[in-house]
């Protein structure tokens, strides 16, 4: 495409017209493909910029960034009602990404909707089913052969439906995405919490759940309620020891996991071009543990390097040439403003066991002394989707080259992920990778791994309290190895390779000194590093299958006796009536991530098993009547048993009180006692991970409520989209008022209107009642969720 910049030039000269109408007509008829991958599809900035002027002409006002690029992708820009934080937007994503624990249920629910071919560029990434357990070679041969079932169904599936399949061993899902399919101006959504790492290339791309993609592929407009937009203004410049992942973690600090809900965190400003794209990218990345909707940077040249180092200069021409539309306006306006200068930004480490509990790298020794947290570091893990970008490996090769130099190797256990197999290939190349080996470390697979439970850790006990440090994203408790009492801390690549080094919590790079293998003691420098390597990037072993431009003989099987796969049976219209009589499933103390209602790890290949993953169903939320995990009084027997074997027990009866967990999972059943239940929540429910299977298993349970103080994002539609319902109290303080022992009436179904509350009869075992209102979001869409049963059924309906 250097030739079309020069066309531009010289059409100018010759016709002595603006050089942005010049090459607006030029770029409508330019064609500059997605993706290498996708040949013949084709970035439309041409729509996006007409969608913009539509809209720029009704608003009348400056726009955000984040606003050009949602706006510019609406269904209807004429016409369709525009309020931050109130109306619910009609949106045509360009692609859709899926990660193997989230396609499988994804692709059941296309596979369901009887619909032939997907109808927007999509792709499945095998990342979440390799456990770190020796090494990346061995681990990723054995992940393959437990998981061929799988994977096998993922391959066949999206040859059949037209889904690009990324192998497993390839890498993580956003790291892929980054290097191959973000780009400025491109509305992306994938089933992936994370999703937002595309934010670093000037994309808005949202994590969603599995529904919400099937909506996307299906060529159904997508719906999302008009963020609000959070900006954050950088100033002055990084420097020495402190990082992109240091702002995040600042910003985290100061909005807390909740701050960004229902927000797009918008960085702009001069400090900006100090940052690398995949610095951004980690920024962005970690948007999640705000619960934003998604983050996002304006294009600048940091992409464009990136862009064309990646081999997408095409791409970076064609954004230059739309760049007004790339960057926010001149006096937009924020919802909120937050200013950082970057040039005061210290190191920071966040933690124990939510990521928003920031502390600088110099105060933590102390604040860990007094808490009583480990000061020992057991272990260091440096990688994940989040920091393992080439500069990352750089500049924690960077400390570890000082320190082999006095001798020294790493006092705590060290692991190495890479991002994707082009960053394995290339720090293999360049040395990074040895260099980091040396110091005690081990390459694990380009994988999620540890940082989703996919470790088997060996060297402490279930419950043995300890420390780890990690540059992965999240750190809530048992988040990373099961155990409840690993204190995790989440930082920059460069601070957990010194933490490691020093083995102790109490050092500070930026002052404290080390001794070496000769008496000497030395201190390490701040780390620098390429911000991309000076050849090109190795793009390693090709890891991609392309979907076969004829799929009709394509089969995908799924056996009836399979443990990890089951085919969709559709879920219960609504009865027309009010809900009577619910059973109160549990009433849950505290936060209550989507960890803790549909936990990972081990659990993580029963997620194309409807029946069997719900055995895991809020095992992991603590019950305010009892204060224990996974302990609810079932309210026919009065005996205290699991959460999902009592839902289990409302559905329908079993032999016995109680069935234990049983290796093969099956349930034997009797006849329905027809107890339907809600779950009692706190703030903040299901914060956390986009995965829908914390919806769907409530659902396949039998509940038909989830009221809270209030919902993260992703869940809330989540719950929506499986037909449940998801209400907030309108006074917090009612909270209070419901009890475990209670039964709850919801009235005002048959007249479900969008803004109107609901009523709440609380009928307490004296005989006596309460009645509380109950808000909830749902808009008229929304509401024929609900009464088809869940979003699948109700596009079956539409399509009939």
């Amino acid at each position: 495409m250097a030739p079309y910049s020069l066309l531009v030039t010289r059409l100018q000269k010759a016709l002595g017209v603006r050089q942005y109408h010049v090459a607006s007509v030029l770029c409508q008829r330019a064609k500059v493909a997605m993706s290498h991958f996708e040949p013949n599809e084709y970035i439309h900035y041409d729509l996006l910029e007409k969608n913009i002027n539509i809209v720029r002409k009704r608003l009348n006002r400056p726009l955000t960034l984040s606003e050009k690029i949602v706006y510019g992708h609406l269904d209807d820009p004429a016409s369709q009602e525009i309020e931050r934080g109130k109306s619910y937007l009609r949106l045509r994503p360009d692609r859709v990404a899926m990660q193997d624990a989230t396609a499988q249920m994804a692709m059941l629910q296309f596979i369901s909707s009887g619909l032939s071919k997907v109808a927007v560029p999509s792709t499945i990434h095998c990342d979440h089913l390799i456990e770190a357990q020796v090494g990346g070679e061995k681990d990723l041969r054995r992940a393959k052969d437990i998981n061929q079932e799988v994977y096998n169904f993922l391959a066949t599936a999206g040859a059949k439906y037209g889904v690009g399949f990324w192998k497993p061993g390839s890498g993580i899902i956003h790291q892929i995405i980054l290097e191959n399919y973000a780009y400025p101006g491109v509305l992306l959504i994938g089933t992936d919490s994370h999703t937002p790492n595309g934010g670093g290339l000037g994309g808005i791309c949202i994590g969603v759940g599995g529904a919400d993609a099937v909506d996307v592929m299906a060529g159904i407009p997508w719906e999302l309620k008009c963020p609000k937009v959070i900006g954050v203004k950088l100033t002055g410049s990084l420097s020495g020891w402190s990082s992109p992942k240091d702002v995040i973690l600042k910003v985290a600090g100061i909005l807390t996991v909740k701050g960004g809900t229902g927000a797009i965190v918008e960085y702009h400003g001069p400090g900006v071009d100090s940052i690398s794209c995949t610095g951004m990218a980690t920024i962005c990345n970690m948007g999640a543990e705000i619960g934003a909707t998604t983050s996002v940077f304006p294009y600048n040249h940091r992409m464009k390097k990136y862009l064309s180092k990646t081999g997408r200069e095409d791409i970076a021409n064609l954004a230059d040439e739309f760049k007004d539309h790339l960057v926010p306006d001149p006096g937009c306006h924020y919802d909120q403003l937050i200013e950082i200068n970057l040039s005061e930004l210290k190191p920071h480490i966040n933690g124990p066991f939510t990521p928003d509990l920031a502390h600088p790298v110099a105060e933590v020794g102390k604040v860990a002394e007094k808490e009583g947290w480990p000061l020992d570091i057991r272990v260091g893990l440096i990688g994940s989707c989040t920091n393992s970008s080439y500069e990352d490996m750089g500049r924690s090769a960077a400390v570890a080259k000082q320190a082999l130099a006095h001798g020294l190797k790493c006092k705590s256990q060290f692991t190495i992920t890479p991002g994707s197999e082009q960053i394995r290939a290339t720090i293999e190349r360049d040395g990074y990778a040895q260099i980091l080996r040396d110091l005690g470390g081990i390459v694990l697979a380009n994988a999620c791994g540890p940082c989703i439970g996919q470790w088997d850790r060996k060297d402490i006990k279930k419950g043995e309290k300890n420390t780890i440090v990690t540059s992965y994203n999240r750190n809530f408790t048992g988040r990373n190895d099961a155990n409840p009492e690993t204190h995790a801390f989440v930082t920059s690549p460069e601070i957990v390779t010194a933490l490691a080094i020093a083995g102790t919590l109490k050092f500070n790079p930026e002052t404290d000194y080390l001794t070496g293998t000769d008496g000497k003691k030395f201190r390490l420098e701040a780390p620098d590093a390429d911000e991309l390597p000076k050849g090109e990037f190795d793009p390693g072993q090709d890891t991609y299958q392309h979907p076969p431009k004829d799929s009709s003989g394509q089969h995908v099987d799924v056996s009836p006796t399979s443990q990890r796969l089951q085919l969709l049976e559709p879920f219960d219209k609504w009865d027309g009536k009010d809900l009577e009589d619910l059973q109160i499933l549990i009433k849950v103390k505290g936060k209550c991530t989507t960890d803790h209602i549909s936990a990972a790890g081990p659990w993580l290949k029963f997620r194309g098993h409807l029946d069997n993953i719900s055995n895991n169903l809020l095992i992991g939320a603590i019950n305010i009547e009892n204060g224990k995990a996974n302990s609810v009084r079932n309210a026919v027997t009065q005996e205290f048993g699991p959460v999902p074997d009592t839902a289990r027990y409302y559905k329908q009866a079993r032999k016995g009180p109680s069935s234990p967990f049983t290796g093969s999972l099956r349930m034997p059943r009797r006849q329905k006692h027809g107890i339907r239940w809600v779950v009692i929540g706190d703030e903040n429910y299901g914060e956390g991970s986009s995965r829908e299977h914390a919806a769907l298993e409530p659902r396949h349970l039998g509940g038909r409520a989830i009221i809270t103080k209030s919902f993260a994002r992703i869940h809330e539609t989540n719950l929506k989209k499986q037909g449940l319902l998801p209400l907030t109290f309108a006074d917090p303080a009612d909270y209070n008022k419901i009890h475990p022992v209670d039964k709850l009436t919801i009235q005002g179904l048959k007249d479900f209107t969008p803004g109107k509350p609901l009523k709440c009869i609380i009928k307490h075992p004296n005989g006596t009642q309460e009645t509380i209102l109950l808000n909830h979001t749902f808009n008229e869409t929304q509401i024929e969720w609900f009464r088809a049963g869940s979003a699948l059924n109700r596009m079956k309906e539409l399509q009939q």
